[in-house]
């Protein structure tokens, strides 16, 4: 018997002999609610509630306590802590919305605790997005960033979706070989640094940093990053840090990925690769298919798959007046179509169940600041190759690209972040 005061460890499916938890089917049910929507996405501070909402509904005071790789799950008054191993590196927008549509119907009494189970069950087996539906979106998706930063030849655009798709396959194959985390990003940048000096050699294309860029771009794992900045803003220090060091991780892998398929063919990434404004209504319809095609690669249903689209055409249509009508810079651009995006996604998300950071990247990923940081690192291989004899336009190039990926970046995290806590501060339900 545990000492007044010491909680007693309980593993995972051995459940608890607490009066209060009885057979401890209400802690199996809370550690299947808060796993599944722990590793699939959800932000932190609805897996905490949706645990608390379960305990409610049973009687039960519960307590969860995320961190990288565990979460902890106490139910008052027991003096147990339940351990489950979760790691939150996944995003698959069905499973969540589904399972959170499990939390309704228990916290409102519609369902039992059996049937409850074995939904969630059925919950955690369902398949991401198909292969083909991956790759023909990851065309998709990088063709329609590269027009969004002025490439208009149809043989580079080409180049760029067969990168890309191509990529998109590998992924899944190595997904079945290796479950390393890192493996497939790496991989797939490697691919396409490999594609986009191929090109450039034979000469098929001269636009070499976007058909290199473009298809690393659809890589980047937005939807950490904003769960690690709501982490941060709720006080959550240490999960916060932890999702931002398991993007940026990624983020480097892609970088060394992409620098070292160039290097392969015997080319590097030019740091003055500059986009081009493309008219408005090109602008206007590319960001719409890279919005369906992240809301693909995050497994969104195809029914609510047209509400991100809309919104982030109408993000994008406001960026790009602010920019060219208006002469806004890009981070201030990105700032205001940010938060009218947070304004729109925070209550449609929560009426849809959908976890919000997948939801909200999904609806940005056009404002998304890639090519910045892979011209950053191209300058950055240039420079120190080159040493005492780099050029001080090269490291202005650097600086230049590096400090705009950065402004880019904290102006979408601020726009998103700030309307949903005051929206949800006024408007709790």
């Amino acid at each position: 018997m545990a000492d007044v005061g010491e909680k007693e460890v309980v593993a995972p499916g051995s459940g608890a002999a607490s009066g209060r938890i009885g057979d401890g089917d209400a802690l199996a049910l809370v550690r299947q609610v808060v796993t599944l929507l722990f590793e699939n996405g959800q932000t932190t501070a609805r897996t905490v509630e949706a645990a608390e909402r379960i305990g409610k509904a049973l009687g039960q005071d519960v307590r969860v306590l995320p961190r990288w790789g565990e979460l902890a799950i106490e139910i008052e008054g027991s003096g147990r802590l339940d351990l489950t191993e979760a790691q939150p590196a996944g995003v698959d927008m069905n499973r969540v919305a589904r399972c959170m549509a499990v939390v309704d119907d228990i916290a409102s009494g519609r369902t039992d605790i059996a049937a409850a189970r074995s939904s969630l069950t059925a919950i955690a087996h369902l398949p991401p997005a198909s292969n083909p539906r991956f790759a023909v979106m990851a065309a998709a998706g990088a063709a329609a960033l590269a027009v969004i930063f002025g490439e208009t030849q149809l043989l580079s655009l080409a180049l760029i979706a067969l990168s890309a798709g191509a990529g998109a396959l590998l992924r899944r194959g190595l997904a079945g070989m290796s479950h390393n985390l890192f493996v497939q990003p790496l991989c797939a940048a490697l691919l396409a640094g490999i594609i986009g000096a191929g090109a450039e050699r034979l000469q098929l294309s001269s636009a070499l940093h976007l058909v290199t860029v473009c298809p690393c771009m659809i890589l980047v794992p937005g939807p950490h990053l904003l769960n690690g900045a709501l982490d941060l803003a709720r006080g959550r220090i240490s999960l916060g840090l932890a999702r931002f060091t398991y993007a940026g991780v990624i983020i480097l892998m892609i970088c060394a990925g992409l620098l070292a398929g160039l290097a392969l063919g015997g080319e590097t990434l030019d740091v003055e690769g500059a986009s081009v404004a493309v008219p408005f209504f090109w602008d206007l319809i590319a960001a719409g298919i890279a919005v369906s095609a992240f809301g693909s690669f995050f497994s969104m249903p195809w029914r609510n798959l047209p509400v991100p689209i809309l919104i982030g055409m109408l993000a994008h249509a406001c960026r790009w007046l602010l920019i060219v009508k208006a002469g806004a810079g890009v981070a201030p651009a990105a700032f205001v179509a940010c938060l009218l995006v947070g304004i729109l996604v925070t209550p449609i998300a929560d009426r849809l169940r959908a976890p919000f950071a997948a939801f909200g990247f999904a609806s940005v990923v056009s404002l998304m600041p890639g090519v910045f940081l892979f011209r950053m690192a191209g300058g950055l291989v240039d420079f120190v190759a080159l040493g005492s004899k780099a050029p001080t336009d090269l490291l202005a190039g650097i600086i230049a690209d590096g400090g705009t990926a950065l402004l880019i970046l904290l102006a979408m995290a601020f726009g998103l972040i700030v309307p949903k806590f005051l929206i949800e501060r006024v408007w709790p339900g």
